[in-house]
This record gives structure tokens, sequence and C-alpha cells, in this order.
């Protein structure tokens, strides 16, 4: 037996096209990922990556910051920083470069979870 996928499914109930909108362009344009499912009560965005199924169990984010309610691994972190900064997203943490080997920033989602976006250094 192997677990082959894993999918994290965040509530944004009630059910709001608004909402949906914001995350097309939110996780679609900003973080260049693709519908890969859509019945209009859920929709599912995949990247283009190959990603190992994780799942972390913490106390802490890391350098005293806040346990992030995703991370998100991207190949050009300053393409997507620029992005969430044309669009209006602030930056709440970072981006700082951390002693186990990762750039990162932190920034929230329009659904208020906050985003652990990083590379590896």
């Amino acid at each position: 037996m192997a677990v082959t996928r894993i999918v994290t499914n965040i509530a944004i109930a009630p059910f709001d096209a608004a909402r949906i909108d914001a995350a097309r362009a939110f996780y679609g344009t900003i973080l260049g990922m693709t519908v890969a499912m859509d019945h209009g009560w859920i929709v599912t965005f995949v990247g283009d990556g190959a990603a190992t199924p994780q799942i972390s169990f913490a106390a802490e984010g890391g350098s005293g910051t806040p346990v992030p309610d995703l991370s998100i691994e991207v190949d050009d972190l300053t393409d997507v920083q620029r992005r969430l900064f044309k669009a209006g997203y602030p930056i709440e943490y970072g981006p700082a470069d951390e002693p186990w080997g990762v750039r990162r920033f932190f920034v929230r989602d329009p659904f208020g979870r906050l985003l652990n976006i990083l590379s590896h250094i």
C-alpha cells in the first residue's frame, strides 16, 4: 500500500462565486496552478511539478513564526513575490533564508489562510 496523493480541502462556505474567482486569481494567476476539476461546489487546482505526498504536524512554523496552514514550494520565489506584490497581497514574514535550507515568506490567501511560500536554497 502506498499513499499516492494528499489533497488539502479549504472550506469556503457559504458558496460565493466571487470567492471562487478570488481562488482562481490567487492560485491560478499568481501561483500558476491550473484547474484540474470544477464541479461548481468544488474547484481543484494542480501544479505542473512532480510532488510527493506529505503531511506535517508542527508546534510552530520555525524561526518563531506561527504554523502556516499550507506550505507551497515554488521554482521561482522572487517571481511569486513580485506577482503577490502587484496583486496587493502583503507579505507577513520574510523573505528569509532559513537555517534548514529554504528561502521563504508568509502571505495570506484570499480566505485568510496563512501560506508558507518557499524554495530550497
